[in-house]
């Protein structure tokens, strides 16, 4: 290869603009794996890196995509082959190594994840960071002796990627969903992916008294701010709340009643720099006992590279649902 297609951000004193651009392997990050991409995707944390309405990227210029999933066609290690299938999310993708948005990735081995058997490359990045982080998100519940019989768990920004798998793989476990959604139109969908209950985010009063009713077993909150201060007053005692996003803010403003009188526990998940034992466990999971069972109903639309500036700002106006793929180079079968 001489050079090859890149969607590229840069800063030109403060000024962020991002395109597609020809460059070549000695631009890329370092690493001892290179990548022949086949499919990326879009996650919100990408809309904003892309945009430059989020401080994600810590230096410039640097290709965008915290997804990737392709071929392996070099390798410095024993344990990763020509002609391996992979995955990569995270581990500081378009934030301070060259990401997923391109034709070829170089990344060190020790972040590459083999595809587990029962996936294949496209299915990898309909499930990417959303649906990794959702099983991680149910990991730490099952950690935490959350089960179905506690009582119904809520998820919040139910429709989007995260929010969309949490429905899918906790309905499949057994587990009461109630899906909150700022989208009322998305309740057919939601209902598809197995919630029982669908609530509109502008019905619920999120301000209140220290302790409100207790009415969920448990949670995995997309939307952080009010609505992740909410759940720590309405979920169950010795219930469990996984908090993943910020999208309705990042300041949390509750007082301790609920950790010191119903023993409500608040659960963190990053999956950028979860350890590769977990991660690898995770996608293997995904795989098999947590595989959604409607894998191909969350992907919301395919693109091209030319069309991931549209698709940000779709993203970031909340006007998607589900997952949006990246089509890069689907290698022959």
């Amino acid at each position: 290869m001489d050079t090859f297609r890149a969607f590229r951000i840069h800063n030109d004193d403060g000024n962020l603009r991002a395109g597609v651009e020809r460059i070549a392997l000695d631009d890329l990050a370092a690493g001892d794996v290179v990548i022949r991409t086949a499919w990326s995707a879009v996650n919100y944390k990408d809309a904003l890196a892309g945009t430059g309405k989020g401080k994600i990227l810590r230096r410039f210029p640097l290709v965008g995509g915290i997804d990737a999933a392709g071929v392996v066609v070099s390798s410095g290690r024993t344990d990763l082959h020509e002609g391996d299938r992979v995955v990569v999310t995270g581990c500081g993708l378009s934030e301070v190594h060259d990401g997923g948005y391109a034709e070829y990735l170089r990344v060190p081995g020790d972040w590459v994840v083999p595809l587990p058997s029962g996936l294949d490359l496209r299915q990898a990045m309909v499930l990417g960071t959303a649906g990794f982080t959702a099983g991680l998100a149910i990991q730490r519940l099952e950690d935490n002796h959350q089960e179905p019989a506690a009582g119904p768990v809520v998820v919040t920004g139910a429709s989007g990627g995260v929010g969309s798998f949490a429905v899918d793989l906790l309905s499949g476990l057994g587990y009461e969903v109630v899906a909150v959604t700022g989208k009322p139109q998305t309740a057919a969908y939601l209902r598809d992916l197995g919630a029982s209950h669908v609530v509109s985010r502008q019905d619920l009063e999120l301000r209140g008294r220290p302790l409100e009713s207790a009415q969920w077993g448990g949670a995995i909150d997309n939307v952080g701010g009010e609505m992740l201060a909410w759940l720590t007053r309405s979920v169950r005692p010795w219930g469990n709340i996984v908090s993943i996003g910020m999208a309705g803010g990042t300041a949390l403003h509750t007082t301790v009643m609920p950790f010191i009188l119903r023993g409500v526990a608040l659960l963190g998940v990053t999956s950028a720099n979860c350890p590769m034992p977990l991660r690898r466990r995770i996608w293997q999971r995904l795989a098999t006992d947590l595989r959604p069972r409607a894998l191909d109903a969350v992907v919301h639309a395919e693109i091209e590279l030319e069309g991931l500036p549209a698709a940000f700002e779709d993203v970031l106006a909340g006007k998607t649902i589900g997952r949006t793929l990246v089509r890069i180079g689907e290698p022959a079968a």
